[in-house]
């Protein structure tokens, strides 16, 4: 059996200045240079989660909710929110800060998932990790019926087996 984290301890963090390279030609970040660090800090926040190699496996939601401009400071900040055997999820919410008073304001976020895998790249068990906050216990909650609702879409699970979805409705 795997080790337990909390999520705190999977919390990684980075901050990137936009740079005219970054952005399109409105001057905003341009939305895959955003999923090239969300992807990368997300990385990270898994790798602390299994101390393992994590592959992407999936990019399961990702809001462009305000536009991030030339110039912007933003800092991503990943944590990961529930694991189920060696896939993880990983939550990642985005802040620009204001230029004058260096205020963070949230302006996007997004979910990943990660599976730790062995040297050989087969699947390996990933710990169990344990939510402290209401925020994360909100977000351990949320990620199984996420996840009961990926497995229905692919057809790998019966929509009268989504337990945590079907109170949703009851």
């Amino acid at each position: 059996m795997a080790k337990t984290k909390t999520a705190e301890s999977t919390k990684a963090i980075m901050t990137e200045l936009v740079l005219p390279n970054d952005t399109n030609t409105l001057g905003n970040l341009m939305g895959g240079r955003l999923l090239h660090w969300l992807d990368i800090c997300a990385a990270i926040s898994a790798h602390r989660c299994s101390n393992r190699i994590v592959v992407t496996a999936a990019v399961n939601n990702v809001s462009f909710s305000h536009p991030i401009k030339l110039g912007d400071i933003i800092t991503l900040e990943a944590k990961v929110s529930r694991c189920f055997n060696s896939s993880m999820e990983v939550v990642i919410d985005v802040f620009v800060e204001d230029h004058r008073t260096g205020a963070k304001t949230k302006c996007n976020d997004a979910i990943y998932t990660f599976v730790a895998v062995d040297q050989m790249g087969s699947p390996i068990e990933a710990p169990e990790v344990i939510p402290e906050t209401e925020e994360e216990k909100s977000r351990y909650e949320a990620a199984l019926r996420r996840r009961q609702l990926s497995l229905i879409l692919a057809g790998k699970m019966k929509p009268e087996e989504a337990t945590e979805l079907k109170k949703l409705f009851s």
